[in-house]
């Protein structure tokens, strides 16, 4: 299968091009830049150049290919619900030059987009299209592809991790270095669900192969990690002391991740791993990969983030 793959240069993304590529699939992938069109020829796919909000080049993409896995998404939190909004359009456009195909279509959304009732595992098989998230548009976007006649699957993610990155964990570390203090909101039993980013990948590969339409999967290992484990491992790698703060604390120490840092996300895979045949292989857990990070690297982090020096 030739797999037009957005996202393709990113954290997930190259993970999810190199198990394509080793199943057998041929992968054309997105690139918005001279590097990145490098390291996806580097890796064996074939480079299509365009960017998330060039629409057409997407339609382009989409049209040359025998299914879609779409991983982009233009991480800028601060404007979170004008991002959602276009990945929204995305989804639309490729899904126009797929109607009609029964072409397999992927998309991504968060494991938030099943909670069924606070404190309880969200599931594969809830959906609330009125959740307060804006990531929900992804998701009420992928249901209109689907009743244009294209084989439509969701994929939600939790904290993908490795040493290097750990999700919405990796800007609460760039935080804490610079506040000087490792927090979380309470008594910091708010669970995050989590996956090592080498076991999110096949999810992907599994969905456009096997996934019937409207299926939606969790990619998760770990049901949930305490933001107090969190804290405890942000503190110990950078020797920061570790706090508590209040809610009303949490926004301005927190600044736009005010917003999820105080959030119980606990997430199931169990219908997942019996519908796909998926299994976690990967030993290292979130707290592991914490522990085991390079540490020193993190000053570096902070810049690339643009956030302020150390107060």
């Amino acid at each position: 299968m030739r797999v037009f793959v957005t996202g393709a240069t990113g954290f997930i993304g190259t993970v999810v091009v190199q198990d394509l590529i080793q199943a057998g699939h041929s992968v054309l992938g997105l690139a918005r830049s001279d590097r990145g069109a490098e390291a996806l020829a580097a890796a064996g796919a074939e480079v299509h150049r365009g960017d998330l909000e060039d629409l057409d080049s997407l339609r382009r993409g989409a049209a040359a290919s025998d299914g879609v896995i779409h991983l982009g998404f233009i991480h800028d939190f601060s404007r979170f619900q004008e991002v959602c909004e276009a990945d929204r359009r995305a989804i639309e456009a490729m899904g126009e030059a797929l109607a009609g195909s029964g072409r397999p279509m992927v998309i991504t959304s968060g494991t938030g987009m099943g909670t069924r009732a606070p404190g309880e595992p969200s599931t594969e098989d809830h959906f609330n299209p009125h959740h307060p998230n804006p990531r929900a548009a992804s998701e009420i976007a992928a249901e209109g592809v689907a009743d244009r006649g294209v084989r439509v699957t969701v994929v939600r993610l939790p904290q993908v991790h490795n040493t290097e990155k750990q999700g919405l964990v990796t800007p609460a570390i760039a935080i804490a270095w610079q506040k000087g203090v490792a927090a979380y909101v309470g008594d910091g039993l708010n669970r995050w669900p989590a996956v090592h980013v080498l076991d999110a990948a096949p999810v992907y590969r599994l969905a456009l192969e096997k996934g019937p339409n409207r299926a939606r999967y969790h990619a998760v290992a770990e049901e949930g990690v305490t933001a107090r484990a969190i804290a405890e491992a942000i503190g110990r790698g950078l020797k920061i002391p570790v706090a508590s703060l209040s809610p009303e604390q949490a926004a301005g120490h927190f600044g736009w991740m005010g917003l999820f840092v105080g959030l119980d996300m606990p997430a199931a895979s169990a219908l997942t791993r019996e519908r796909l045949g998926w299994q976690p292989t990967q030993s290292a857990g979130m707290i592991d990969d914490l522990d085991h990070m390079n540490w020193s690297a993190v000053p570096d982090l902070v810049r690339a983030m643009g956030i302020a020096a150390r107060e």
